[in-house]
């Protein structure tokens, strides 16, 4: 029998898929080829999350894989009209990023609140000028996205003393519904924005959510950057309506040396790595392998996106 087609778009470093060796043939492709080579592959690896090719490539003419498997939480690059209503299964990278990302998070709240960027500074210049911080136990959360990643920034804040409520789509045992967010942003003290990127969530965080915030308040974008309208954020903390904020995605990626957000006081900007720990890649491979033989055996397969919703419905 011959092997099924495995199609990776692919990215440096490759995927290590040697453990599929005789039971898929696997081929490469980039932005300017993968067109030409969907409609032979059976199953496509976008292994170069960070590209929109599937998105673009999709909607041409031929057979198009029967599954698709990104190495990223979010799939908001990859869904096309006619990827959305086909019979393609897509899946996700579920499991991977949410320890790491609700460590990064936990690490943010507790630099912020003792001033450690401050601090760096003040060293910096060898100046020693004393202040007081602020206590993490004890204080509010609102972490806006009630899927794996939120879940674990939530249980993770937990651990801190931190008192959160998590918002979702729609209310459900330990979840508040997003007609709830408007009341809990007004007393939180840390607003972590963690939601999936939909036609609902794109542009949430704008004037008016960051003018519902108490001026001690900050912000924290791990989610997609187009969740946040970048002006009004950067507005509200030169404005001093919010008393900080950081950024681990951002709109256009990678972030351009002259756009201002770099240079915004009160505003930490990383580049978006708050998933990303030392063997993440390998991983990722060694994931998308086994849910490859679970799929050569015919059985179902973890991490299924509802496509129409963008993201995997939680089931508990």
């Amino acid at each position: 029998m011959t092997a099924p087609i495995l199609l990776v778009l692919e990215a440096d470093p490759p995927p290590r898929l040697g453990r599929l060796a005789g039971r898929a043939t696997v081929r490469y492709a980039d932005e300017h080829n993968l067109a030409a080579q969907l409609p032979s592959a059976d199953v496509l690896l976008v292994w170069d999350f960070l590209s929109d090719a599937v998105r673009l490539a999709w909607p041409g003419e031929g057979p198009r894989p029967r599954w698709v498997h990104t190495a990223s939480a979010g799939v908001d690059r990859l869904l096309s009209p006619e990827l959305i209503n086909s019979e393609t299964c897509v899946t996700n990278a579920r499991g991977i990023f949410e320890k790491p990302i609700a460590e990064y998070v936990a690490g943010l709240v507790l630099a912020m609140a003792k001033d450690l960027p401050g601090t760096l500074e003040l060293q910096r210049q060898r100046r020693w000028r004393h202040r007081e911080g602020l206590q993490v136990a004890g204080s509010r959360a609102t972490v806006v996205g009630a899927g794996p990643i939120g879940r674990a920034v939530a249980e993770t804040l937990r651990t801190l003393g931190v008192h959160v409520a998590v918002t979702g789509r729609t209310a459900r045992p330990g979840v508040h519904g997003a007609d709830q967010l408007d009341r809990l942003l007004t007393g939180a003290d840390w607003v972590i924005s963690a939601a999936p990127l939909t036609d609902a969530t794109r542009g949430m965080f704008d004037a008016r959510l960051f003018g519902l915030m108490q001026p001690s308040a900050h912000f924290i974008n791990v989610g997609r950057g187009q969740l946040v309208v970048e002006d009004d954020l950067v507005a509200a903390v030169s404005k001093r309506w919010i008393a900080g904020a950081a950024l681990d995605v951002f709109e256009h990626e990678p972030l351009r040396p002259e756009s201002r957000l770099w240079d915004v006081p009160g505003l930490i900007v990383s580049p978006h790595m708050s998933g990303d720990t030392v063997g993440w890649r390998d991983r990722l491979g060694a994931q998308f392998v086994d849910l490859y033989e679970l799929w050569s055996a015919g059985k179902p397969l973890p991490n299924v996106v509802d496509k129409k919703r963008g993201y995997v419905p939680m089931h508990d």
